[in-house]
């Protein structure tokens, strides 16, 4: 997902304000004048943030509500623009995207593990399955030459498992 941030605001400097936001986070900024407009942005595309301004969002709560909606995973954020300039707005939207990649780490961290915990046990446990069926004294010689090739191959995907990660 390409990141970008969206805007709705119907303030007077909401240019200047998206240029100083892109310009602080290096990202691009649209700009909805309306919750129709934005509604009609968040159904085109994916944003890493969106921004909402208070008087948009408390004039129609509802409305705000099926903005969060239709965000996706985007950050929400409701703003009073009255109050916030575009120097803190900036700080405020990198700290939450900061807030959402360090999240995003760590539930991928968590993921790859329970992943990798699953694989190892039944790994271990096709090993564990070849090595006794190759213990038993009638497996026939064409089965055995199978078999060896299964503990082997569990074997090298066990021992794969278990080298630390970069």
């Amino acid at each position: 997902m390409t990141q970008s941030i969206l805007i709705i605001t119907a303030i007077a400097n909401a240019e200047s304000c998206a240029t100083s936001l892109a310009q602080q986070l290096n990202l691009p900024v649209e700009i909805a004048s309306t919750r129709k407009l934005g509604l009609a942005s968040l159904r085109r595309r994916e944003f890493s943030a969106v921004i909402v301004d208070d008087s948009i969002a408390e004039a129609d709560p509802d409305g705000a509500e099926l903005l969060w909606k239709h965000s996706g995973l985007a950050v929400p954020l409701q703003i009073n623009f009255a109050l916030l300039g575009c120097v803190r707005l900036g700080r405020e939207v990198k700290a939450a995207l900061a807030r959402r990649e360090q999240e995003q780490s760590l539930a991928l961290r968590a993921a790859t593990s329970t992943l990798e915990n699953e694989l190892k046990s039944t790994v271990t446990g096709l090993l564990l399955q070849s090595e006794l069926a190759l213990a038993e004294p009638s497996v026939p010689p064409h089965l055995a030459s199978k078999l060896k090739l299964m503990v082997e191959l569990a074997g090298t995907l066990r021992r794969q498992l278990e080298r630390p990660r970069l």
